[in-house]
């Protein structure tokens, strides 16, 4: 066994030793199961990193002026992304940014022929722990390439560090949300920019084609959100409905796809916009909040978001957001005072389900946006004498706040106002540790 290989040859005996005598996964017990899904996901991040080295390399064989000695050329293929592609079975996007994360984590020379760490050197000891997947590195070093010019050397080192930092623990479509509000975090100024790029592209194309109806929509941020808010809150509004037996004749929900629901509730609400003389349908409460720092929001810098979206919105987009209808601003100071109505109230109000919102930025277990979400007491009202104030609140949808119940997760609540966090227990039968995990907007906020 190489030292090279080393870290392979460990996540291959974790697997066989969490595997055990069993012949197929089938005989896996669920504690077994468990071992071997995390031994299997550190010997696909370690391979990976093993890869994204191997990717470099092949590429620098294969540079353009090699010509006809290139080595993606002498096997045949157009140049190196097409060769790792096919060889591994990826699409071609994925073999260049495996090969862009070989290249950024890779010793280098200067020109003395001297060594000098890799150009992310902390992005580089975490793939090749096995800590972050090539995946993972690749989204964080994407960012960091782009803004490097415009914060310098020594910003561009503490916010590597601190991406990979929050990046560990988490799924790939986490750290892209985490990379996605980071960007707006470390440049700011690039976000008015950026946002009249994704305005330019918005577009809706409706065709019809064979006895059907087709709508095709890209929009930006700041249209895209009501959009999200109304359909979502029709579909939560149908389950809801159904669950509570509000109409027992509506049609059952919870037979048909979300994606089926989600038309009903465009059509539905276009049909009530033409009319506008009937009762406007039920939307479980959905609204538009907009989030922006006070002092972002007086001199006008900074950024803002929009609850059920990852896409950062310029002040001058906020500002004329909060002036239209249906949009509610959420301005921010350096505190935030707790809102408490005690047991007086049973059922948690507006503006406690928007404070809510703002810490756990929607369900805080799974990451639902808002409008899917209801605002659950930790102790229970009846059972427990649970009051419904913020600090016995949090977010979830139902799917999660069954989970939690039926399964004994504990929750708790660090802190007060904006920054405080939601933490899940795990019962001992899960992680015998019980080591918390991080919810909420905390968990891919890097400036929670």
């Amino acid at each position: 066994m190489t030292g090279h290989l080393h870290p392979l040859h460990e996540a291959l005996e974790r697997l066989d030793e969490a595997w055990g005598d069993a012949d197929d996964a089938g005989q896996l017990s669920r504690r077994q199961l468990i071992a071997v899904t995390e031994a299997l996901g550190l010997l696909h991040r370690r391979s990976g990193a093993m890869l994204a080295e191997v990717a470099a390399c092949v590429a620098h064989e294969s540079r353009t002026e090699l010509g006809a000695a290139s080595l993606a050329k002498e096997q045949g293929f157009r140049n190196a992304a097409q060769l790792i592609a096919t060889t591994t079975g990826a699409t071609a996007g994925d073999a260049s940014r495996l090969v862009k994360v070989g290249e950024a984590t890779a010793p280098r020379r200067n020109l003395l022929g001297e060594a000098t760490p890799p150009k992310y050197p902390a992005a580089q000891q975490a793939l090749a722990a096995g800590r972050l997947s090539a995946p993972a590195v690749a989204a964080i070093i994407a960012l960091l390439d782009r803004v490097r010019l415009t914060l310098g050397a020594t910003e561009t080192a503490e916010a590597e560090r601190l991406l990979v930092e929050r990046a560990q623990g988490l799924s790939l479509d986490d750290v892209r949300r985490l990379v996605t509000r980071a960007e707006a975090w470390l440049d700011p100024d690039g976000v008015a920019p950026r946002e009249q790029e994704q305005r330019d592209r918005t577009s809706l194309s409706i065709f019809e084609r064979d006895g059907r109806i087709h709508l095709d929509g890209d929009f930006d941020a700041a249209r895209g959100a009501p959009i999200v808010a109304a359909v979502n809150g029709y579909v939560s509004a149908l389950f809801a409905a159904q669950k509570e037996q509000i109409d027992p004749e509506a049609p059952d929900a919870a037979r048909r796809s979300v994606a089926a629901l989600r038309a009903e509730a465009l059509s539905v609400l276009c049909a009530h916009a033409l009319g506008c003389e009937d009762e406007a349908p039920a939307l479980a409460g959905a609204s538009v909040v907009v989030r922006i720092d006070v002092s972002d929001l007086a001199d006008g810098t900074g950024y803002a978001t929009i609850d059920g979206s990852d896409l950062p919105i310029s002040v001058s987009t906020a500002r004329r957001l909060a002036a239209g209808g249906g949009v509610i601003p959420c301005v921010l100071g350096t505190d935030r005072e707790i809102l408490d109505y005690g047991r007086e109230r049973r059922f948690f109000t507006r503006a406690q389900r928007l404070a809510l919102a703002e810490r756990d930025g929607g369900c805080a277990m799974c990451g639902l946006p808002p409008s899917m979400t209801r605002a659950h007491h930790i102790r229970w009202w009846k059972r427990d004498a649970g009051p419904t104030d913020l600090e016995n609140g949090v977010l979830l949808c139902e799917s999660c706040h069954h989970r939690i119940h039926d399964n004994d997760w504990e929750i708790r609540i660090e802190g007060t106002g904006r920054q405080s966090r939601v933490w899940f227990i795990p019962p001992p039968h899960v992680d015998p540790d019980r080591t918390p995990r991080l919810g909420g907007r905390a968990r891919y906020d890097v400036v929670a």
